[in-house]
């Protein structure tokens, strides 16, 4: 294993995975989970969707024998979805007597959503049950819980004492959302630890907001740069 390249095994494990984490995001992903080991602490990923970026999370835990990698995602299952109107496509979730929407403020297009959601529920029940055959497959299963939840819930029920060396943000893109879910990881996150985002400084005004405004403009954290087209990290002082 250890003279195996990470970026063919990431490849090779992802490759009939859904979802739309590009491979060089992927492969920076495990890499700052694997090389931030020594602080020791879990990894934290917010917003799973069916494992695609959890399997090379999972990974860096795995192969570095530090950690464990917590997901925390609505899983939504087929008959969470519903059409708006203007033909998008939204979700709302019941959780603990909760219900929790997704893709409110920016839904999905009938064309993305026919293309690469619906065709998902022919295959797996849910997403969940997807999450879990990727981590079975991949033999992850030891080093990866989910969490069928929002961050404020997963706060309720975490292992008591967590620290995180590595979060990945990947939520509710909203704004307020967004500034909301780093105000709870810095709870946790150890000096020195990364905070990551998916769909950074692309086309969500919200996160980019959040993240100019709490990262880093904060004064709290070093090293803040995008690494590949959507994905940002930064490392807290």
């Amino acid at each position: 294993m250890k003279t195996i390249p990470v970026a063919a095994l990431i490849e090779e494990a992802t490759k009939d995975i859904p979802g739309w984490s590009p491979q060089d995001q992927l492969l920076s992903l495990f890499t700052l989970a694997f090389s931030s080991a020594g602080l020791g602490g879990d990894i934290l990923e917010l917003g799973s969707w069916c494992g695609r970026s959890a399997v090379a999370l999972g990974l860096a835990a795995k192969l570095s024998d530090k950690g464990k990698l917590h997901c925390v995602d609505l899983f939504p299952e087929k008959n969470d979805w519903y059409q708006n109107e203007d033909g998008t496509y939204s979700l709302v979730v019941s959780i603990d007597n909760r219900r929790i929407g997704a893709y409110g403020d920016q839904t999905v297009w009938a064309e993305p959503y026919l293309r690469d959601i619906a065709p998902l529920y022919e295959r797996f029940s849910g997403t969940l049950q997807a999450f879990n055959v990727a981590m079975a497959e991949n033999e992850l299963t030891d080093f990866v819980t989910p969490y069928r939840a929002d961050l404020e819930k997963f706060i309720t029920i975490a292992p008591k004492g967590l620290e995180l060396r590595l979060a990945f943000i990947d939520g509710d893109h909203s704004y307020s959302a967004v500034s909301k879910d780093i105000e709870i990881v810095e709870q946790f996150l150890l000096p020195g630890g990364w905070i990551c985002f998916d769909d950074a400084f692309s086309s969500y005004e919200g996160v980019n907001q959040a993240i100019v405004e709490s990262i880093i403009d904060s004064g709290r954290y070093s090293n803040c740069q995008q690494i590949t087209r959507k994905f940002f990290v930064a490392q807290r002082r």
